[in-house]
């Protein structure tokens, strides 16, 4: 999820259902092979599923692993916030000094 190429793959894959990869390839300025990694990555970090027809390989976004991504990443944000409201309330009740002061005023 860390990598744009693949924050963009899954857009694409949410806006359309299913796409064959040639398709989600096209849009990127990097090699068949090189999207085949990154939708690799994403395969095993069951975030699509790949269903093959012959030659044709056919992406879908699978739902579940999305879902337990994105409570993850809520997760994170909600230990994040925390933390940054305790900053905030550390950097407010820290007290202020002679040169800080006198920069304020100068404003």
């Amino acid at each position: 999820m860390a990598d744009p190429t693949r924050r963009r793959i899954l857009e694409r894959l949410a806006g359309s259902g299913e796409c064959r990869v040639t398709a989600l390839a096209k849009p990127f300025r990097m090699s068949l092979p090189a999207v085949s990694r990154h939708l690799r990555v994403l395969e095993q970090a069951r975030l699509i599923r790949r269903q093959r027809h012959g030659r044709e390989h056919l992406i879908r976004a699978n739902v579940p692993g999305l879902e337990g991504a994105h409570k993850w990443i809520m997760q994170c944000a909600l230990h994040w916030d925390s933390r940054f409201d305790k900053l905030d309330e550390l950097l407010r009740n820290e007290p202020i000094s002679a040169a800080q002061r006198k920069e304020n005023h100068e404003i």
